[in-house]
C-alpha cells in the first residue's frame, strides 16, 4: 500500500509541471483568441497529443468557423518534404548531396552542390524577381519556365556558394527538377507515391488552386483590407504571384492540417521514411567556407530554440498565413501552430508556447 502510494505521489509530482504549463498555454491561446487570432494550435509530447484547440474562421466573409480539422496552405514548411524526397533520391543511389546542380539542370550557375541547395548555402538569385519583371502573368509558370527565365536573363549570383545562409526559393525550384531528373517522374506524383499515400497522410497534397477550391474544408489566408476588415488574401494585388507561379514545385504549395503534420512528426520520430543516419545530416548545421556554421539543414532551422534542447523547426508565410512547426527532439514535444489571417497575436502566442515547452 504504501509503496503503492509512493508512487502515485512520485508521479503526480512529474505531471504536475505539465499541467501548469499546458494552464499557461491553455491561457495564451484564450488570450490570442481574444485579441482576433484565427488558427489552430496543437501541441504532442511522446507522441499524444496534449492541446488541439481552433479558433477564429476558416472564412471570414461567410463567417465559417475554423475547425481544428481544416486544410491550410503551409508555405514553405513544404521544404522538408521538398528535401525528404532528395534524401530518398540519395538513400537510392540517385544522387550525392556533392553533386553540383548544373550536373543535373541547364542553368548558368556553376558549382552550386545539392547540399548547398538544401541548407539555402548556394549563393543562387531570386527567381521570383526574374518572373515578376519578365513574365506574362496571364500565364501560369512551373519549374521549366523558372529555368528558361533563369537562362534567358542570367541575373547574377549574390554570393558564392558555402560563402553564407540566405535564404532560397530558387534553390528548392532546382531540387524538384533535380528529383525529376533522377527518377524521370513528375515531382507531384512522386511526392504522392513516396510520402503521402505511404504515410497515410490523406490531408496533404500539392494542389492547383481548382483543386483547392474543390476542398471544403480549406481555410482561406485572410488580410485587413482598407477599412480594417478581413478578406481573402487573394483578393490583394500582392498575392497575384501564387496564381502566376502557381505551378510552381519545390519552395512551397502543400497544403496539409495538424493531424497529418502530427503523423509526418511520427514518422520522422520512427525512420519510417529515411534511415537516422540521413535525418542526422538534415538535423544538423552546415559548415560554410570559411569552417562557421549555418544553422539550416536538409529542410529545418536547426536549434533555434536553444531553450528547448536539440530542435528543428520551420516557418512558412503566404498571403494571408503565418504557420509554425517546432519538434523540440530532446524533450519529445512538437508545437504546430497554423494561423489564417497574419494575426500579430501570434507572436506573444508563440514566445508563451515556447516558454511552456521550456519548463515542461
Amino acid at each position: 500500500m504504501k509503496k503503492s502510494l509512493s508512487f502515485l505521489l512520485l508521479l503526480f509530482t512529474f505531471q504536475v509541471p505539465a499541467f501548469a504549463q499546458l494552464d499557461k498555454v491553455e491561457q495564451a491561446f484564450t488570450k490570442a483568441a481574444e485579441e482576433g487570432f484565427s488558427g489552430v494550435v496543437v501541441l504532442s509530447e511522446g507522441g499524444e497529443v496534449v492541446f488541439e484547440k481552433a479558433a477564429g474562421y476558416r472564412e471570414f466573409e461567410s463567417g465559417t468557423p475554423l475547425l481544428i480539422s481544416d486544410i491550410f496552405e503551409m508555405a514553405s514548411i513544404t521544404k522538408q518534404f521538398t528535401a525528404m524526397m532528395v534524401m530518398m533520391c540519395q538513400e537510392k543511389g540517385l544522387l550525392d548531396y556533392g553533386d553540383l546542380a548544373d550536373q543535373y539542370l541547364d542553368i548558368p550557375y556553376k558549382g552550386v552542390s545539392i547540399r548547398q541547395l538544401l541548407s539555402h548555402t548556394n549563393g543562387l538569385p531570386d527567381y521570383q524577381a526574374v518572373m515578376d519583371q519578365h513574365w506574362d502573368k496571364s500565364k501560369v509558370a512551373g519549374n521549366e519556365d523558372i529555368l528558361e527565365y533563369l537562362r534567358k536573363f542570367h541575373p547574377p549570383m549574390l554570393a558564392q556558394p558555402g560563402e553564407k545562409y540566405e535564404y532560397s526559393n530558387t534553390g528548392y525550384v532546382f531540387l524538384a527538377s533535380i528529383v525529376e531528373k533522377v527518377t524521370g517522374r513528375d515531382f507531384i506524383e512522386l511526392s504522392r507515391e513516396w510520402i503521402f499515400e505511404p504515410l497515410g497522410l490523406s490531408n496533404t497534397d500539392i494542389r492547383t488552386l481548382e483543386e483547392k477550391a474543390m476542398v471544403k474544408n480549406f481555410a482561406a489566408g485572410h488580410s485587413l483590407d482598407e477599412k480594417g476588415i478581413y478578406i481573402n488574401a487573394n483578393k490583394f494585388h500582392s498575392s497575384d504571384y501564387t496564381v502566376w507561379l502557381g505551378n510552381r514545385k519545390g519552395p512551397g504549395r502543400i497544403s496539409s492540417n495538424v493531424h497529418d503534420l502530427l503523423n509526418w512528426d511520427s514518422a520522422l520520430k520512427a525512420n519510417r521514411i529515411v534511415s537516422g543516419m540521413t535525418l542526422d545530416q538534415a538535423f544538423s548545421p552546415t559548415l560554410l567556407n570559411d569552417g562557421s556554421l549555418s544553422y539550416y539543414g536538409f529542410g529545418w532551422d536547426v536549434d533555434k530554440y536553444p531553450q528547448l534542447g536539440k530542435t528543428v523547426s520551420h516557418t512558412g508565410s503566404n498571403p494571408g498565413y503565418r504557420n509554425l512547426i517546432v519538434r523540440a527532439l530532446d524533450k519529445d514535444i512538437t508545437f504546430i501552430m497554423l494561423n489564417n489571417n497574419e494575426h500579430p497575436s501570434r507572436e506573444a502566442l508563440e514566445r508563451s508556447i515556447i516558454e511552456a515547452m521550456a519548463n515542461w
